[in-house]
């Protein structure tokens, strides 16, 4: 299957989902050739706001044909790697399709290529070691690319979230590999009135919201803002509740019913969005976010309308989706590497840099580097 190469950059898109990081690079003034993804509804989003897509299974589909490719991007499957998943790794059948992007790679020979992924990748085992260095080992000995990884706050990139991801970013020519992450932005507010003003009932999804239990609606309205069920008076809690509150260092210090208030930056926005499990809750209202309200603080625009046979199905492509915001800053750094600017004129300023301190709260770490 031949695709026309175009007189701008060039994408090729894997787990494309209902397409956060192809969004950020069609901004950035790519084109995407192709894309994929397994799940319909996401499909069905991606198709009326960005363009075709394959639906279907990836080691089904063959390798397309394109000339000259610049970019590879792949968001393989988080789940087996995420503290919130089933964490089997390499042992869950999805944990092993990192290994479809090689096939990609071999035939397409992209300048460029861009993962994402949970931070659990990073302690995932696989039957050679850590998995993180199976792929940078694969990425540079077999295919000859240098390779770059970080553990990064997407919120440090004006992205109104403490979102904690892994980007890997492999490239052919090592001068560039020092400029090729985006540089920290501060100047931005990014508090949750900030992200949430001017969201009227007249933008679209905005009046979807998923559907709580009476006991979640009810628990949840009684947290203040900037609280969560450790507000709540002990003789109010459900008996499981009681439990945990009688033993908080058995059961991890649990912050669940997690309201944010108003002047906070919001944290990370999953696909589960258990209202229980994260601070889905809106700062001054009665409910949890809507489908809007989440792709804001995502930062899909206000005209990227979700499409999919439930809200819930919305929620899902939105918490597995990269930030557009993100994704934008990636692939605009890309095009010095692409381009081949001088780089002597690639000034860096502030780059994140130091380990993340497990004790210290996230918002306030810079993150890790490696260089490969």
């Amino acid at each position: 299957m031949a695709v026309k190469k175009q007189k701008n950059l060039s994408v090729v898109s894997m787990f494309s989902g209902c397409g956060g990081m192809d969004l950020g690079f069609v901004q950035a003034g790519y084109d995407v050739l192709w894309a994929n993804d397994f799940n319909e509804d996401a499909c069905e989003t991606y198709r009326k706001n960005i363009g075709d897509i394959h639906h279907g299974d990836v080691t089904q589909l063959e390798v397309p044909e394109v000339e000259d490719l610049d970019v590879l991007t792949a968001g393989f499957p988080c789940q087996p790697f995420s503290n919130a998943g089933s964490r089997k790794g390499t042992n869950d059948p999805r944990g092993q399709l990192y290994q479809q992007t090689f096939k990609f790679i071999e035939k397409l020979n992209p300048k460029a290529v861009v993962f994402e992924n949970v931070r659990g990748i990073l302690s995932t085992k696989s039957q050679n070691g850590k998995l993180i260095d199976e792929i940078v080992d694969t990425l540079r000995d077999k295919y000859g690319y240098h390779v770059s990884y970080r553990l990064m706050n997407f919120s440090h990139f004006g992205v109104p979230q403490n979102r904690i991801r892994v980007i890997l970013i492999a490239i052919k020519n090592q001068n560039y590999i020092d400029h090729i992450f985006p540089e920290v932005t501060e100047d931005k507010d990014l508090s949750l009135q900030a992200t949430l003003k001017g969201v009227t009932a007249k933008l679209p999804n905005q009046n979807e919201l998923m559907r709580l239990n009476p006991q979640a609606l009810h628990y949840g309205s009684m947290i203040p803002e900037g609280g969560s069920w450790k507000d709540l008076p002990y003789d109010v809690l459900p008996e499981r509740w009681k439990k945990i509150r009688d033993n908080m260092a058995k059961y991890h210090y649990p912050n669940f019913f997690r309201r944010y208030a108003r002047t906070e930056i919001q944290g990370t926005i999953t696909a589960a969005f258990k209202p229980e499990n994260a601070g889905v809750w809106h700062p001054t209202k009665d409910r949890i976010y809507s489908v809007r309200e989440i792709a804001r603080i995502q930062t899909f625009p206000d005209d990227f309308v979700f499409h999919g046979r439930s809200i819930k199905s919305k929620y899902q492509q939105i918490g597995n989706a990269v930030p557009p915001l993100m994704a934008r800053q990636v692939a605009d750094q890309l095009k010095h590497y692409i381009h081949q600017t001088e780089v002597s004129k690639l000034v860096r300023e502030k780059v994140e840099s130091t380990a993340l301190n497990v004790n210290q709260p996230i918002h306030n770490q810079k993150v890790s580097i490696r260089l490969c």
